[in-house]
C-alpha cells in the first residue's frame, strides 16, 4: 500500500556526536521518515518550500522547465524501497503527443524526486514497507520538555539552517 507524504522540514540531522548530514523529514502514515541528502539536494528543496527563486535556475528548475517545455508532466513521485539502508525512488510522467497519452516511469534518487515534487506541486508517495522500516514516531524526534518534534528553525533539524 502507499501513503500520500509531506516534507516536514531540511535541515541538519543530529546525533550523539554533533550537527551531521542534510536531512529531509517526511511525514507519511503518523510517522516522521528521515532521509540523508547531500548538502545542495538540501539548499534546492529548502529554496522550493520557501518559494525563492534562485538566481540561475538549479537543475531541478531547469529539469522542471524541460519537461513542460516537451509537453509532458510529472504526475507523482514514488519513494518504494529501502534496501542497505538507500531509499530508491521512481517519478511518474506522462506526455501527451498527437492527442495519445504517454505514460513513462523513471528510476530516480529519493532527494531529486522529493526537490522536483516541491517545484511541482504533485503527490510524494511513500510505500509501507519503506514507512515500515525507516518511520519513527513523531515522539522520537521530541527533545526533553517538548511536546512536538523539534525541527529547530526554519524548520530545521537540531536548529542549524542550511
Amino acid at each position: 500500500m502507499e501513503h500520500e507524504a509531506t516534507v516536514e522540514g531540511v535541515g541538519v540531522g543530529m546525533s550523539e556526536e554533533g550537527p551531521g548530514a542534510p536531512v529531509v523529514i517526511l511525514r507519511a502514515r503518523e510517522q516522521l521518515i528521515p532521509i540523508f541528502v547531500s548538502s545542495d539536494q538540501a539548499q534546492s528543496m529548502q529554496l522550493a518550500i520557501e518559494g525563492e527563486p534562485f538566481e540561475r535556475p538549479l537543475t531541478h528548475d531547469l529539469f522542471v522547465e524541460m519537461v513542460a517545455e516537451f509537453g509532458a508532466a510529472i504526475d507523482r513521485v514514488r519513494i518504494d524501497d529501502l534496501a542497505d539502508g538507500t531509499f530508491y525512488a521512481k517519478i511518474d510522467t506522462e506526455q501527451y503527443h498527437g492527442g495519445e497519452r504517454k505514460q513513462a516511469v523513471f528510476d530516480a534518487r529519493p532527494s531529486d524526486g522529493i526537490a522536483l515534487s516541491l517545484r511541482v506541486d504533485c503527490p510524494l508517495i511513500v510505500s509501507d514497507e519503506v514507512i515500515d522500516e525507516a518511520g519513527r514516531p513523531p515522539e522520537a524526534f521530541e527533545t526533553e520538555g517538548d511536546d512536538e518534534p523539534d525541527f529547530g528553525d526554519d524548520p530545521d533539524i537540531g536548529g542549524e539552517s542550511l
